[in-house]
């Protein structure tokens, strides 16, 4: 064979060994780049080490919670820290499902005075996820009249979790000559507003009424009926011609709540055992939620004690907070918990009180709970030991041996509150390989520009 015929029949022998090696250098960055893929963290956050309680899955022990995109993805006795983005360290501190508030008033900012509808109530988020509470219930500020308003000017713009009880009356909770307005409790347009915005309007409020009539808590229940919602009753002011024991027996349905249970205004204590009466025990037995509702002035000792000794708990914990109860007996949320804890309630029956009971009231069972796969919402909680006083609506104080304050609370699976940086690193510390990933888990670190804002709520 001619050397010019060799070097011709080389050139297919070199393309093949090009193509074998070019082939070789492909799969091996293809394989490198799937290894890299698979090697990123399977958690945007974990939390560890803490003493989980939740109801909803009778976890009472210490337990990992991990995050991923907004949803609860594992609850585990050992999570490795290698799995996720951000380990945070929660050994001593309990881990509960985000609190729920079932009774606020946050219709704020139309500067109406003396109105429920306006200065008497405070924006949401500067006093949720403080205390670790994530969703709130405006408890009747709006009326099918105004709702719509309180939507735009609050729910809408407020990343705290709010939904709405509708008031029966249509102007909503703007002081006695509204509240008294029998001709304003029209329980079919209530009930139109309640299913025109079902993800948002969770019950009706019927309060505050001074009247002898049953008109608004008929048209209520006429409201509830139609739009398959709850009914919450502050029964307002006690009138022979419409007794307690009636509303509990007659008027309102098993499902509905009765809210200032601890009041002592409305009939709900049997002044010989000093226990429940029987009207508040047939509601319990007939299905009626009872819920705490602190506020200004619903809510005495002498009525708590003896009736929760005498087995009658909450079914919910909620604060009626507005301008005037935060800074008096009722402080917050956590300091409600206090009181029903310093009476003799157990932390874990309290904390369900806060979040999975609640929920099932309102109807959102999604929340309230650390199911893998729902929505990331949890509050991390200490438990101090000393001594503490907490006071009723008239000014009277009982001593507690224990008291809870907030230390993280995460909402859709951001960090939205953390009092003593326990999520953040020493400023001296040098850069993490994932701190460009912090905008997953936090809602203090600054977003890529390219990425897509975070949802307010």
């Amino acid at each position: 064979m001619s050397q010019k015929s060799e070097v011709r029949s080389s050139k297919p022998r070199t393309s093949i060994r090009r193509i074998i090696v070019g082939s070789a250098a492909f799969l091996f960055f293809a394989t490198s780049g799937l290894f890299a893929q698979s090697a990123a963290p399977a958690y945007d956050l974990v939390l560890r080490g803490g003493h989980v309680l939740d109801d909803k899955n009778h976890i009472d022990a210490l337990m990992d919670v991990a995050i991923k995109d907004g949803k609860i993805a594992k609850v585990a006795a050992h999570i490795p820290s290698t799995d996720a983005l951000k380990t945070i360290d929660a050994k001593g501190l309990y881990v509960t499902p985000g609190l729920i508030d079932i009774h606020v008033h946050v219709y704020a900012g139309t500067g109406e005075r003396n109105s429920y509808a306006g200065d008497n109530s405070v924006p949401p988020d500067g006093f949720t996820f403080r205390v670790g509470v994530t969703t709130v219930v405006d408890a009747g500020c709006s009326g099918w009249r105004n709702f719509e308003d309180f939507k735009d000017r609050i729910i809408d713009r407020s990343k705290t979790r709010v939904f709405a009880m509708l008031n029966i009356v249509g102007s909503g909770m703007r002081g006695a000559l509204y509240e008294n307005n029998t001709s304003d409790m029209d329980g079919e347009a209530t009930a139109a507003m309640a299913l025109k915005y079902p993800q948002t309007i969770v019950g009706i409020k019927t309060a505050h009424f001074a009247g002898p009539e049953w008109t608004p808590v008929e048209q209520a229940v006429i409201a509830g009926t139609k739009a398959n919602i709850p009914v919450m009753v502050d029964f307002g002011v006690d009138r022979p011609t419409r007794p307690i024991y009636d509303l509990m027996t007659q008027k309102i349905r098993p499902g509905d709540i009765y809210t200032h249970m601890y009041s002592g205004i409305r009939q709900e204590q049997d002044l010989t055992t000093l226990g429940p009466s029987k009207a508040m025990i047939e509601g319990r037995k007939r299905g009626i939620y009872f819920d705490v509702g602190q506020g200004g002035g619903s809510f005495k000792w002498s009525l708590a004690v003896p009736m929760i000794k005498a087995g009658f708990i909450p079914d919910s914990i909620s604060t009626d907070l507005h301008i005037t109860s935060m800074n008096s007996g009722m402080k917050d949320e956590l300091n409600v918990a206090d009181k029903i804890l310093a009476i003799g309630v157990p932390l874990k029956e309290v904390v369900a009180e806060m979040t999975s009971h609640p929920a099932h009231e309102i109807r959102h069972d999604e929340l309230g709970n650390l199911s893998e796969g729902s929505i990331a919402d949890i509050a991390v909680l200490r438990l101090e030991a000393g001594n503490f006083g907490f006071t009723d609506m008239i000014d009277k104080r009982l001593h507690g041996k224990h008291k809870l304050s907030c230390e993280l609370t995460i909402k859709d699976g951001k960090i939205v509150y953390d009092l003593n940086g326990m999520s953040a690193d020493l400023w001296t510390a040098k850069p993490g390989p994932n701190d460009a990933e912090a905008y997953r888990w936090s809602s203090f670190a600054p977003r890529p520009k390219s990425a897509t804002p975070v949802e307010n709520h």
